[in-house]
């Protein structure tokens, strides 16, 4: 068993029941719906169907970062067990939860000379976050030390690709993402934007595709271009999705075909209550391992 303590924040986007079976600690980010203030927990208090439903009959949302006594309550709890602690945080490019779990940090050093703690921006989201929080783990539970770990993270965080489409770009463009006039173009010509994760962990519109079953096709072509070994990609594959199950396996069917020796089944999971509500339903986005991101 490793002597440090992994741990991550609850916009990873994957499952409670994950985080416990591979030993994660997280922490959850917070969020408003209809005025009414919630944990984004896993789906726990607001299930991702009735964050929908509600979003989209009108009910308002604001997300809020991990506040510092939050970081620091979740580091103390291993660091008090004499465990030091190694913590990936959501994208800095997207959120200022890397510099508030850094406050955090280096607040408990000082209670703690003695116990590593490292922060590390993961310039990642959703289960493109979670996939590098995967990795970590399996090597971590290979017997990776600590350091090591930082070491690798930091040199492969990038490495992790993320693209994703949606077919509805209401929350586009009350999020000002989209303005109105390419909103409303794009949803009469059937448009599906796709964007990715740059290298400096922000989103950033990439194609305007017409049709869901084109741009369903040219996100697995963009896997297949930029996957470590092409279609020979061993390494694990995750999609999240925002009520769009049926798109996102239609994702999953066609990876899974075209690259058969993926390690496991496409894993998909729900986009969570914090990105979830910036981008509403309709979303599908995929993850993988490839060559280091550079734009």
């Amino acid at each position: 068993m490793a002597d440090y303590v992994l741990s991550c924040c609850s916009t990873a986007d994957l499952s409670k029941e994950y985080f416990t079976t591979r030993d994660i600690k997280y922490v959850c980010f917070h969020f408003e719906l209809g005025g009414t203030e919630y944990l984004d927990d896993l789906g726990t208090s607001v299930p991702p169907a009735e964050l929908y439903r509600r979003m989209v009959a009108g009910e308002g949302t604001k997300t809020s970062q991990v506040p510092v006594k939050e970081y620091e309550d979740l580091f103390e709890e291993s660091l008090s067990q004499g465990k030091d602690v190694i913590h990936l945080t959501l994208s800095s490019g997207i959120s200022g939860s890397y510099n508030s779990a850094c406050i955090a940090r280096d607040e408990m050093q000082e209670k703690y000379p003695d116990r590593k703690i490292y922060v590390i921006d993961s310039l990642a989201a959703s289960s493109g976050y979670g996939l590098l929080v995967d990795a970590a783990a399996d090597r971590r539970d290979e017997g990776m030390n600590i350091d090591d770990l930082y070491t690798w993270i930091e040199e492969n965080k990038l490495r992790i690709h993320h693209w994703f489409f949606s077919t509805d770009l209401t929350f586009y463009i009350r999020g000002g993402r989209v303005s109105k006039t390419a909103g409303f173009i794009g949803t009469i010509m059937n448009i599906c934007p796709l964007l990715n994760v740059s290298n400096e962990g922000k989103l950033i519109p990439r194609e305007k595709i017409r049709t869901k079953k084109k741009v369903i096709r040219r996100i697995v072509d963009l896997m297949r271009e930029n996957a470590d070994n092409g279609t020979d990609y061993t390494g694990k594959c995750f999609i999240s999705q925002s009520e769009s199950m049926d798109d996102a396996k239609a994702v999953a069917d066609l990876i899974e075909a075209e690259f058969p020796k993926l390690d496991g089944k496409v894993q998909i999971y729900p986009i969570g209550a914090t990105i979830g509500s910036h981008t509403g339903p309709g979303t599908v986005a995929l993850f993988f391992f490839g060559k280091k991101r550079e734009n």
